[in-house]
């Protein structure tokens, strides 16, 4: 089995050379690893390699492991998140990524605590996908200025899964004009745009990705 610190190596390579052809610094791309399904010792052997930041998919998963690992890591939900688990939420993760429906942004809002929230929104139209629409995320965003616990900073999408990344380009360089359109329309300073994963992460990072999710790519094929 490849050591996770080789595969960080070459994961870190890879986003330090798409970040060169966009002209962008790696420090301006933060790398979440996607722990789904990975168990406590493995994540603290990414963690000793320098991964700071971890995505979880599963409310229940994620609190098994999150109890046993340093306080110190930065955990993002990136999984789509229930009604009846978003309690969990502000006590377990520092980022929501996958907020989709008005119900959930303000089920968020109203536990009082503190929470840093990207819209999800499905570009691609697949309906195996979640995420809202581009309307459904601009009703969300008119009702956020009121609010005073959980603070909008960017959107979240994920492409087609396809062997040519240059295929799916588009998607990624249609959240970021979104992201532009919604700042401007909200008069909100967004910045997060979540986006790229182990079979794309390259492109997403030349179209202005700030946030990667990786899994495959840093631990390998799961279950």
């Amino acid at each position: 089995m490849i050591p996770i610190s080789d595969r960080l190596e070459s994961v870190r390579e890879r986003m330090l050379r798409a970040s060169l052809r966009a002209g962008r610094r790696l420090d301006e791309v933060r790398l979440v690893a996607v722990s789904k399904k990975v168990d406590a010792d493995r994540i603290r052997s990414a963690a000793a390699a320098g991964v700071r930041d971890f995505g979880e998919n599963y409310i229940q998963e994620a609190r098994a492991k999150i109890e046993m690992l340093p306080d110190t890591l930065c955990w993002h939900m990136i999984g789509h998140l229930q009604m009846n688990k978003i309690k969990y939420a502000p006590r377990l993760f520092h980022y929501v990524h996958s907020v989709d429906r008005q119900e959930v942004l303000d089920g968020l809002e109203k536990l009082g605590k503190p929470l840093r929230l990207l819209f999800e929104v499905n570009l691609s139209g697949e309906p195996q996908k979640h995420g809202t629409t581009i309307d459904g995320l601009k009703r969300m965003l008119e009702s956020v200025g009121a609010f005073e616990n959980v603070k909008p900073v960017g959107l979240m999408t994920m492409a087609p899964y396809t062997d040519e990344p240059e295929e799916v380009r588009y998607v990624f360089a249609d959240l970021r004009r979104l992201l532009e359109e919604v700042n401007r329309q909200f008069s909100l300073e967004m910045t997060e745009l979540s986006m790229g994963m182990s079979s794309d992460f390259e492109v997403a990072i030349e179209e202005g990705a700030t946030m990667v999710r990786i899994g495959t790519a840093l631990f390998g094929e799961r279950a």
